[in-house]
């Protein structure tokens, strides 16, 4: 089993590496081949690309894989609130669907005061 890991570990790093520079190339070059053609924006380097790829991925995609933490807690409250609506009789569910449409601005009063 270790000399398994001897061979995993270097190759595993080697194909970070490789996905890094990969990306950071694609990045590099759509960027060069677009926007200062469309937009007049400058050229950028290899580098910048790189920095461009890790901001992305950190407002977009977060740093986690995707069984992230958000991911199984947005699961969990999806799960816990299914459960609740199961034990809520008809008219404590229609009490809560007035109340989303009043916080949401789709009350009814709202309505027809904005019909008049």
């Amino acid at each position: 089993m270790r000399k398994r890991w001897i061979w995993i570990a270097p190759l595993a790093i080697l194909a970070m590496a490789v996905f890094i520079v990969i990306g950071g190339e694609i990045v590099m070059h759509l960027w060069n081949w677009l926007l200062p053609a469309l937009f007049g924006w400058r050229q950028i380097t290899f580098w910048q690309a790189l920095g461009l790829l890790l901001l992305c991925r950190i407002l977009f995609g977060g740093l986690g894989v995707r069984g992230s933490h958000r991911s199984n807690m947005r699961f969990r409250m999806r799960r816990r609130m299914a459960e609740r609506w199961e034990q809520m009789t008809p008219e404590e569910r229609e009490k809560f669907r007035e109340g989303m449409r009043s916080r949401c601005g789709h009350g009814h009063a709202d309505a027809t005061q904005h019909a008049q």
